[in-house]
């Protein structure tokens, strides 16, 4: 991998933001891109990363500071992200899940739920994960059939959930589960704590990449939770999920271009050092016109999230838009990405270079927090309204 860090040209609104920027760059380069390849071969889960991320206040950027929040608006969260995610994905994916993990509590929790548990969610040390997803329900969330029954003053929670990232590992877990009728009015949230009696992890998955990063099935063998930790109204909970993924695909695509940005680097780069017929291989037009494609993808992208993330920071909709850039930003990092192994040519396919080992994590990146077929739907529906079927 090459010692140069990204150095994008940012828009960032304050100078507390460039500074914040700057500070997650030299974390990037010193404590987290150096041994990000061998970790990942190895499967290593960076535990300490997220320690000291959580020391440094990088894991509450977007929530308030009476909690322990960093007061960031999304456009610079998402960019610190983007940072952190062109250094490793299994960091910057992590940090964006923990933030999705905090989401139900920050928006829709009480003041005395927010008092007791946001402090140490935000800033001291916890690591979360959000579930949702279960064996048979995916893409139709709706349908989700682990259930919370309630017992005088607690839940009873019952089910497997599927997909976790941070599952088996975290310290809390936004849990959404079904109170009532079938469909998405018959569903409530729970704050979950890790170490809960009768929740239980099972085997972390063998994936293609983000081999560091632990995704696993979760058991609710009979949770108790007490009602103090339902997270909103019961019957709330759907609307709270879709509320948590919008704000997490802006994630995903900020990790998205940090990825693509990553690729892009280590082949021009290359291309610059590698001599064929006499000359650096960046001469030739047919590479330099993939170079200036990868570029203009990536910066299109950029410009996408940063978008969206302005009109969430001025509390307009941006549904349609998160839905856009999460859609973009992934099929252009899985595009850059194999592009950057293509111009390594047969280094590029082996472990030796980072490239390849960025384009099998670019590709999970188009179906997490929502396939991109997912996307596609939602950003239709707000065009022509639902199907009429």
């Amino acid at each position: 991998m090459t010692d140069r860090a990204p150095q994008v040209d940012r828009s960032l609104p304050t100078e507390e933001s460039r500074d914040l920027l700057a500070l997650v760059r030299e974390i990037a380069q010193r404590e987290i891109r150096p041994g990000a390849a061998e970790e990942e071969d190895a499967g290593r889960f960076p535990r300490e990363v997220f320690g000291l991320l959580s020391e440094s206040g990088l894991l509450g950027l977007p929530y308030a500071g009476e909690f322990g929040g960093g007061d960031q608006p999304y456009e610079v969260y998402l960019q610190v992200l983007e940072e952190l995610a062109a250094a490793r994905l299994t960091v910057g994916l992590g940090v964006s899940v923990h933030s999705l993990a905090c989401h139900g509590l920050a928006g829709y929790g009480t003041k005395e739920q927010q008092s007791a548990h946001l402090p140490a969610m935000l800033g001291g040390g916890l690591l979360g994960a959000y579930c949702l997803s279960e064996p048979g329900a995916g893409s139709d969330a709706a349908s989700l059939t682990t259930r919370a029954v309630r017992d005088g003053d607690e839940w009873i929670i019952t089910g497997t959930k599927a997909w976790i990232t941070h599952g088996g590992v975290a310290d809390f877990y936004t849990v959404l589960a079904r109170t009532g009728v079938d469909g998405p009015k018959g569903i409530t949230a729970f704050l979950v704590p890790g170490d809960a009696a009768g929740l239980t992890a099972a085997v972390p998955e063998k994936k293609m990449g983000m081999k560091g990063s632990p995704t696993a099935q979760l058991h609710f063998d009979g949770v108790r939770v007490p009602d103090t930790r339902r997270i909103g109204e019961e019957g709330q909970g759907f609307t709270i999920a879709l509320a948590a993924l919008d704000a997490g695909r802006l994630g995903i695509a900020a990790c998205a271009i940090g990825v693509a940005q990553a690729a892009l680097d280590e082949a021009v780069v290359y291309a610059l050092d590698r001599k064929q017929f006499g000359h650096p291989i960046a001469d030739f037009q047919g590479l330099r016109f993939m170079l200036a494609d990868m570029a203009t993808k990536i910066e299109a992208g950029r410009a996408l999230y940063l978008a969206a993330a302005r009109l969430r920071d001025a509390g307009k909709p941006f549904s349609r838009q998160a839905a856009m850039a999460k859609l973009f930003c992934t099929d252009a990092a899985m595009a850059v990405t194999t592009d950057a192994v293509q111009v390594l040519g047969g280094y590029g396919y082996t472990a030796d270079f980072p490239v390849e080992r960025l384009m099998r994590e670019a590709k999970v990146l188009q179906i997490v927090e929502g396939t991109n077929q997912i996307q596609r739907m939602v950003i239709a529906r707000h065009l022509a309204g639902p199907e009429s079927r």
